[in-house]
């Protein structure tokens, strides 16, 4: 599959996605909200984008303070609407993370949580659902001797493991398997989608990693060009077999990739729907975003007043029309691509559609 020129069947369907989306971010309801509740972790993934330590320079965030947040949303929107992912660093870090879950669960939010699972024993896991957890997504980024390359720790694959039985254990729980491809892994891309098939793995989340933190620095973590399109080659065939549901992350405008490569297609929510309170309290976005486009701070501002009035960057992306974006005709459809892409100077770190033109 060419990524351009656009079929005509897949013009039409990004035009009606574009009017739908413009609209979208008119109002811009929020309907997710992260809250990096910590800095703290005690792996060292080669690709984090946020450098987390065990011991972090600033301190967790008080669960009063997030929940003080939540109030601020809930007089003014539907709390059942704002889906909260807990995330960090590594929440699990945090003692008391069953505690926020069911403090944040008792105030109407549906919850869940991102972790590398670590620290996700079954007395933890059963902390958790009473609590009220509703979603969980785990990293596993290659069988046994990648993923602890990967995470930089040797027990990490066996924690993973572990963490997939209790919750394909678990009826009706939904989860995703997340899978960071990077040029050690891209060629067993097959023997993981075994693996987590046989465990009784149903969503299958593959994302390519983007040169922001660690990643920026290490070679093995930046696919070549043709085996960035084959990723989404691959992401085909696996949704065609039918065997497990696989997707590609929600970054980046693909061409005509849209549509087959995921369930929606490509817009950027950051800003729209989504939002985020940071470990210090500043308000931004998506948690992805490591460059200062910040937009208050949750010690300083009520929060849905912030979402309400601000966030003008994000919403209006017309300045994003410079450099390799100036003259582009895909513009209206990939709005500048995803904003955790931008450097704090707004220039593009990395555009997906170029790269599948380069191949």
């Amino acid at each position: 599959m060419k990524a351009t020129p656009l079929t005509l069947k897949k013009r039409l369907a990004l035009e009606l996605w574009r009017q739908k989306e413009n609209s979208i971010r008119k109002e811009h309801p929020l309907r997710q909200l992260f809250w990096e509740c910590t800095l703290r972790c005690d792996l060292k993934c080669r690709h984090c984008g946020s450098d987390c330590k065990m011991k972090a320079e600033s301190r967790d965030m008080p669960k009063e303070d997030f929940l003080r947040v939540l109030d601020s949303i809930a007089r003014k929107t539907d709390p059942h609407k704002v889906f909260v992912v807990v995330s960090g660093g590594e929440p699990l870090m945090r003692r008391d993370i069953e505690e926020c879950g069911r403090a944040i669960y008792e105030k109407g939010f549906p919850w869940g949580l991102v972790t590398n699972a670590l620290h996700l024993t079954p007395q933890r896991w059963q902390g958790l659902l009473r609590a009220g957890i509703h979603t969980m997504a785990i990293s596993l980024d290659g069988l046994e001797e990648d993923h602890n390359w990967m995470r930089g720790n040797d027990q990490s694959f066996q924690m993973v493991s572990q963490a997939i039985d209790m919750l394909v254990a678990t009826e009706g729980f939904v989860f995703d398997i997340v899978t960071c491809v990077n040029r050690r892994n891209y060629p067993k891309l097959d023997a993981i989608k075994e693996f987590l098939i046989a465990k009784g793995v149903k969503r299958w989340r593959l994302l390519t990693v983007f040169p922001v933190g660690r990643a920026a620095l290490d070679p093995d973590m930046r696919l070549t060009n043709e085996e960035f399109r084959g990723v989404f080659d691959y992401i085909n065939k696996v949704r065609e077999e039918g065997r497990i549901r696989a997707d590609y992350g929600c970054e980046g405008f693909l061409g005509n990739y849209e549509g087959e490569v995921r369930n929606r297609l490509f817009a950027c929510q950051a800003g729209v729907t989504v939002g985020s309170v940071m470990a210090d309290g500043s308000i931004a976005a998506c948690a992805s975003i490591r460059a200062d486009y910040h937009q208050g701070n949750i010690y300083k501002d009520d929060f849905m007043e912030v979402w309400e009035n601000r966030y003008a960057a994000y919403r209006h992306r017309e300045w994003m029309r410079t450099g390799e974006c100036a003259d582009c005709k895909y513009f209206r459809y990939c709005q500048g691509n995803g904003m955790h892409l931008r450097d704090g100077d707004g220039k593009l770190l990395l555009c997906h559609l170029h790269r599948l033109q380069e191949t």
